[in-house]
């Protein structure tokens, strides 16, 4: 019997909060000794249907991933409008956002850390599927983000 809070124990991402997404992933490529990822950006609001801290958002962002085996690292270049990546990158700097889990059940889950008193902050939808960010600070000490992938 699986006891994880979110049926999965697997960390599938580490995102990370930059100024300038070319230039981080052009680092990180050099690094990795890899090839650099074409960044691109999220989808539009109509797409997204983006919501932070309970309100509609404009809010979009730069993304490029690297795939490191089991592990995907996400570099997230946010624009001006409200956000978690946003509002962390203006309190905290570049570097460490979220640790990531896919999950089956977003609204279930989101429901079940809630009552555990980790907050929903921002949600969303992408292409393919839609993600959540839990303020889970207090308890875990980071933001935890739910990723449901359509079937």
């Amino acid at each position: 019997m699986d006891k994880s809070l979110l049926g999965n124990k697997v960390i599938t991402q580490i995102g990370l909060l930059v100024n300038d997404i070319d230039q981080t992933s052009q680092k990180y490529a050099d690094f990795f000794g890899v090839e650099k990822p074409a960044w691109f950006w999220t989808d539009t609001a109509d797409i997204a249907q983006t919501e932070y801290r309970g309100e509609r958002s404009e809010a979009r962002a730069k993304l490029a991933f690297f795939d490191m085996g089991s592990l995907q690292l996400e570099l997230i270049e946010p624009d001006h409008n409200p956000s978690t990546w946003r509002e962390s990158l203006d309190q905290n700097g570049e570097g460490f956002h979220h640790i990531a889990f896919v999950v089956d059940g977003m609204k279930e889950k989101i429901a079940l850390l809630e009552a555990k008193g980790m907050p929903l902050l921002q949600k969303g939808e992408y292409t393919g599927g839609r993600y959540a960010y839990i303020d889970s600070y207090s308890e875990l000490k980071m933001l935890v983000e739910l990723l449901e992938n359509d079937k």
